[in-house]
């Protein structure tokens, strides 16, 4: 798409951050739209709208049109993907939301790993426009888990006369959600704001690892273009199923201890990486790196639906997103700096590594919910 539109790489990367910011916006008033409307409608209307905007984006022809479309399709991602995630908390209870959130994230894992395969083929045997085609198919596609969602989603098990996983009945009165909605509970309160100041860390330190993973390879540990790209994609496996084992970990031992040792393992990860650069140092920290990756967003998620109950759990997952979001925001503009003053990506990855610390000890300063 850069080559066809002739964009440069300012341009491309202002795409990106067009994306982001509509993403950041609705990410915290979706998940407040979801406590008042009903996660359902929120949640499809999401994917119907980013649907849409990226098939608008495949009829794009220049870098404003591409912009907006790309801005829409972070709107829609926003509205769809927090309440998503917060809607487990209706469906299951306090000891079972770690293993249900680990589940769901999961999809982004799957997804990584399906998108990797199809698009390069897509853009072989289709050429210059394949890029095009690619957000047509995709566009079309997310239309469709829109339909899918408004079907078949439901706000909480009441609806359909059952009980959550694990509930009794003395609780039906919080899940239905009859009681007056309290914003106070997720704005003014103290652990929902420290949640987000530790997913700050997440979000800082991760996009860092990602965003320079494959040029870090190539440039300073002389691995090829397709091996650096065959070892992203092993991550990609690894991290298939690290939310639901986390998530199930963060039942069982507690929400502050999954936190305390994922951060760790990440930390571990990044450290790695910046000191052995070695093939066997890139594939133990790639490994330890997949066994965690998407697992605080999980155990976010649940966390959230701890301190909030079900109702208020996907406006407090999207207010606490917004810190993740100027993490991420953040994460790579200090790091290309370090990089270019330093001509080496190693300091950045110290510093990644230093900031997961942080989001551990944060993480051990957490109270019980």
């Amino acid at each position: 798409m850069q080559s066809e539109l002739g964009l440069s790489n300012t341009e491309t990367g202002g795409i990106a951050t067009a994306n982001l910011i509509g993403y950041l916006i609705l990410s915290v008033s979706g998940g407040a739209l979801a406590a008042r409307y009903g996660p359902r409608i929120v949640i499809s209307t999401g994917l119907a709208i980013a649907g849409i905007s990226m098939i608008m984006t495949g009829f794009s022809n220049n870098f404003v049109t591409v912009s907006f479309w790309r801005a829409i399709t972070g709107i829609g991602s926003g509205a769809s993907n927090v309440p998503a995630i917060g809607l487990l908390a209706a469906w299951f209870a306090q000891h079972r939301r770690g293993l249900a959130s680990g589940i769901g994230v999961t999809g982004s894992s799957l997804a990584l790993i399906v998108l990797g395969i199809s698009v390069p083929y897509i853009l072989k045997i289709t050429g210059n426009e394949g890029w095009r085609i690619c957000w047509f198919i995709f566009g079309g596609f997310t239309i469709l888990l829109s339909a899918l969602s408004i079907t078949v989603l439901r706000n909480n098990p009441a609806e359909m006369g059952i009980l959550p996983v694990g509930v009794t009945e003395k609780t039906i009165t919080e899940i239905t959600g009859r009681d007056k909605l309290k914003w106070s509970k997720v704005y003014q309160s103290g652990k929902v704001w420290h949640l987000g100041i530790i997913y700050i860390a997440f979000g800082f330190s991760y996009i860092i690892y990602i965003t320079f993973f494959s040029k870090y390879l190539i440039s300073e540990i002389n691995f090829t273009q397709e091996a650096a790209g065959r070892l992203f994609m092993l991550m990609g496996w690894f991290s298939l199923f690290c939310g639901l084992i986390w998530g199930a970990f963060s039942d069982k031992f507690g929400r502050k201890t999954a936190l305390i040792i994922v951060y760790l393992i990440q930390s571990a990860s990044f450290l790695i990486f910046a000191l052995f650069q070695t093939c066997t140092g890139a594939i133990i920290s790639a490994f330890l790196f997949g066994i965690s990756a998407w697992s605080i967003p999980a155990i976010m998620a649940a966390t959230c639906g701890d301190i909030l109950g079900p109702k208020l759990a996907p406006a407090g997952l999207g207010f606490v997103t917004l810190f993740f979001g100027i993490g991420q925001a953040t994460g790579p503009g200090i790091a290309g700096m370090l990089a270019d003053t330093f001509h080496s990506f190693s300091p950045a990855l110290l510093l990644a590594s230093l900031v997961a610390i942080t989001g551990a000890i944060g993480s051990a300063m957490l109270r019980k919910t």
